[in-house]
């Protein structure tokens, strides 16, 4: 799920997922991250580090930070790129058509080609234009789209993780799972995320078209979508008042979200809430802080995650003092759309057992990625870290499985069952705390 400004040689660090990261902004001088040494390094960030992807339609893109170090241009041709010079030199004065090279496409392909052997969906060449584009509008509390998240899979398909509520995507029949095969006609294989977001977005009252292939379908079909503005509202109350288990959905992570969650929380607790329904189901993430203050609403000390580097550094995210949840009964439901800052806060919940985690397995988000501004306007976007939850298990490509699982073809079926469930454990949890109390 983060706003993006082109300025020289910076880093903007993502984590949404989102998109939104996501992406989810991760900077090193947050005041609930704490940076350990490499010596400190847990055993499981030997574990295989391959990368996934996220971003969405919303603004889920990375905030400026400051940048380690700057890049200079060498003062000759490094060996090992010189096979590169030689090959265009050659071109240049040897090719039949020498005005076929362009020389900014050429770059392009070289970047691209160069990527290409990383096997990282998540790490793309950004081109200039795209590197233009505007997504500040977040930190207005609405933004201009269809109104859906997108991520992008293992195999670099651009996926649907679900519509927004009440947006143009979900009134023109775009589904969680569905994949995007083309936009206004045109194929979008091998294009980056940011790319393929940059083109999806654009001014309410502007048409975009899709070619989606549902989940399950045989054949792709064509959507139109009226762009409209996109409200950002985070956290619903899913039930009536004062009943025994509110619903409380969070459909996506924004740095305002922690402000409504107290107020929703505040006021079951109130109303005599006995156990709580959190529901993260098709939430795709978005800001590693918010994240972090949303789980310190019902955690009292610890770790929520920690973050590994390539070079070895590690990055401990705590829990802040001052939740307001710290003992009500809760469950969690999730599903293969939660991701990002949503696999965080159910990985966190799961590990210190203050949650029960009923759905799918979610979906394997857990890389930090950082956008890069070249010096030709355009952008790299690669992977630089991945996410652990607090016993040091791995999320990216892997997820969060669920304590319960409770899966069903039919997603209607399915949301009713998780439901039924969620409420017969929360039962069992009051029941257990009753007994707890007489023993003692």
């Amino acid at each position: 799920m983060l706003t993006h400004t082109r300025t020289k040689i910076t880093l903007l660090a993502l984590f949404m997922m989102a998109l939104a990261a996501s992406g989810m902004a991760c900077g090193a001088g947050e005041q609930t991250a704490r940076e350990a040494p490499a010596a400190e390094v847990d055993v499981a960030a030997e574990a295989d580090l391959s990368d996934a992807a996220a971003v969405a339609d919303s603004p889920a893109l990375p905030t400026v930070t400051e940048t380690i170090r700057a890049y200079e241009k060498p003062s000759e041709v490094p060996e090992e790129l010189k096979v590169i010079w030689e090959a265009w030199d050659i071109l240049a004065q040897e090719y039949v058509d020498s005005s076929k090279l362009d020389s900014e496409a050429a770059v392009a392909a070289a970047v691209r080609g160069m990527l290409s052997v990383l096997d990282d969906p998540q790490t793309a060449y950004v081109d200039a234009e795209t590197m233009q584009s505007s997504f500040g509008d977040m930190f207005r509390g609405d933004f201009e789209g269809i109104g859906a998240h997108v991520q992008i899979n293992a195999a670099g398909k651009i996926v649907i993780v679900s519509p927004i509520e009440g947006s143009p995507a979900e009134a023109s029949g775009i589904r969680p799972g569905d994949v995007i095969m083309e936009v206004n006609g045109n194929s979008i294989e091998g294009m980056g995320l940011l790319d393929v977001v940059s083109i999806i977005r654009g001014p309410k009252g502007t048409q975009v078209t899709l070619l989606i292939k549902h989940l399950g379908a045989l054949d792709p079909i064509e959507i139109t979508i009226t762009r409209g503005v996109i409200e950002l509202a985070s956290v619903l109350l899913r039930s009536e008042p004062g009943e025994q288990f509110p619903h409380i959905r969070i459909t996506e992570f924004y740095p305002n979200t922690v402000e409504q969650l107290r107020v929703i929380l505040q006021q079951v607790q109130r109303d005599g809430a006995e156990g709580l329904i959190l529901d993260l189901r098709n939430n795709p993430g978005g800001p590693l802080q918010s994240v972090v203050d949303v789980a310190s609403q019902f955690l009292d000390d610890g770790l929520v995650l920690y973050v590994q580097r390539g070079d070895g550094r590690r990055t401990n995210w705590e829990v802040r003092q001052g939740g307001i949840a710290l003992d009500i009964p809760m469950v969690i439901l999730v599903d293969n759309g939660s991701g990002s800052a949503s696999e965080v806060l159910a990985g966190a919940l799961q590990d210190h057992g203050r949650a029960t985690i009923i759905g799918a397995t979610t979906f394997g988000k857990g890389s930090v990625n950082t956008l890069r501004d070249l010096s030709n306007g355009a952008g790299l976007y690669l992977t630089t870290a991945h996410w652990y939850t607090p016993s040091g298990r791995l999320i990216d490509r892997v997820g969060i499985p669920p304590d319960i699982e409770v899966v069903d073809r039919d997603p209607e079926q399915a949301d009713v069952k998780q439901l039924r469930r969620a409420v017969d454990e929360l039962e069992r949890l009051v029941e257990e705390k009753r007994s707890a109390r007489v023993g003692a």
